[in-house]
């Protein structure tokens, strides 16, 4: 049985992790919300994404100065490399992790 990871221990990986923060009220993220699925899935192992509900995890909100849903932060070893607010297509998401990984 393996112990829920931290926050902060997600984004501490060598491996890029794309964070997506989103609400269950929030359109624009019910529309990014496939589309990162795919991303994750066409990028195997080479990035790992998570998803934060912005209404169930104020504090890592606040802490990155989350101000709009969706918006999407890759992390790596705990550095932010990239972030955008606003639903983006897949093409112009892949292209940008690509330049990451």
């Amino acid at each position: 049985m393996s112990k829920k990871k931290t926050f902060s221990q997600l984004i501490n990986s060598d491996t890029p992790v794309l964070v997506d923060f989103h609400a269950d009220w929030c359109g624009p993220c019910k529309m990014l919300s496939p589309i990162v699925k795919q991303v994750a899935s066409e990028m195997g192992g080479r990035v790992k994404v998570v998803k934060v509900d912005v209404d169930r995890n104020q504090a890592a909100a606040m802490k990155y100065g989350i101000r709009g849903v969706p918006t999407l932060i890759l992390f790596k070893n705990g550095k932010i490399l990239w972030r955008q607010s606003g639903a983006m297509p897949k093409k112009a998401l892949l292209d940008i992790l690509q330049r990451f990984v």
